[in-house]
């Protein structure tokens, strides 16, 4: 569990902090909001698109079935909140070679941090084909991350969100990321009565096919002043964001 300040970018709290300087695992599904954000504000994806999902996506032999209800075609806000992977298969499948790192670099993402000692850098590569181009987005192969570069990409996110509040990226973003912590994927997250907005992500490791959950937020929701980040070796991301929602619950952040 990582807890950073936004405006400092201090390390104000945090749970086995070596393990999470030096843990690289896929990311899964936090990749989605930090992508979303860079295609919107240069103008390379339009929110409105709509894309119609049957819930069984398979990329190159892997089953990315997704989890929630049947829906009509999601635009980006409502894709962001119910986590749609045939969506962001689709926003994948638009990007040129290239564009995944370089819209990845900035966010802090994919390099140490200098918030604790010894930390492991992220593994990423360049994809070469459409399936892995689809597959680093949905942050399943090509890239691993530790919490704490993840933490710190969030905060990357939460200052470009209130430096451009009225952009469409900003909007779109912060409203997707509200509506999962609120009732979609990550509801679990507001369940200890802090307004949070968040994602959650969950993948398997590369030498098992136990799953590892992830929740990355930012709190309040109304003005962030932290990003939280939880990490489960052994999970899923709702398991992570139920723990951040407790977490969360104990903080001393102000309540709505």
């Amino acid at each position: 569990m990582i807890v950073l300040g936004i405006a400092s970018g201090r390390l104000l709290a945090a749970r086995h902090l070596n393990e999470a300087a030096r843990t690289l695992a896929a990311p899964g599904s936090t990749l989605k909001p930090l992508v979303l954000y860079g295609l919107v504000s240069t103008g390379r994806w339009n929110p409105a698109s709509r894309v119609a999902c049957n819930r069984q996506l398979v990329v190159a032999g892997h089953r990315l079935a997704c989890t929630h209800p049947p829906a009509p075609p999601f635009d980006a806000r409502a894709a962001l909140t119910w986590s749609c992977n045939s969506y962001f298969a689709a926003v994948a499948r638009t990007l040129r070679p290239g564009e995944l790192g370089r819209l990845l670099r900035p966010t802090g993402l994919l390099g140490v941090t200098g918030l604790a000692r010894d930390e492991a850098a992220a593994e990423y590569r360049d994809p070469e084909s459409a399936d892995a181009e689809q597959l680093a987005l949905l942050g399943v192969e090509g890239v691993r991350v530790t919490p704490l570069e993840l933490a710190a990409a969030y905060r990357w996110l939460a200052m470009e969100l209130a430096a451009h509040p009225d952009s469409d990226a900003a909007q779109v973003v912060r409203a997707g990321l509200e509506d999962s912590a609120s009732f979609g994927m990550a509801g679990q997250a507001s369940l200890g009565g802090v307004a949070v907005m968040g994602k959650t992500g969950t993948a398997e490791g590369v030498a098992s096919n136990q799953s590892h959950g992830w929740f990355a937020g930012l709190a309040p929701a109304q003005k962030p002043k932290v990003v939280i980040v939880v990490y489960l070796p052994g999970g899923r991301g709702a398991d992570a964001a139920h723990l951040a929602g407790e977490i969360l619950a104990n903080a001393p952040l102000e309540r709505p």
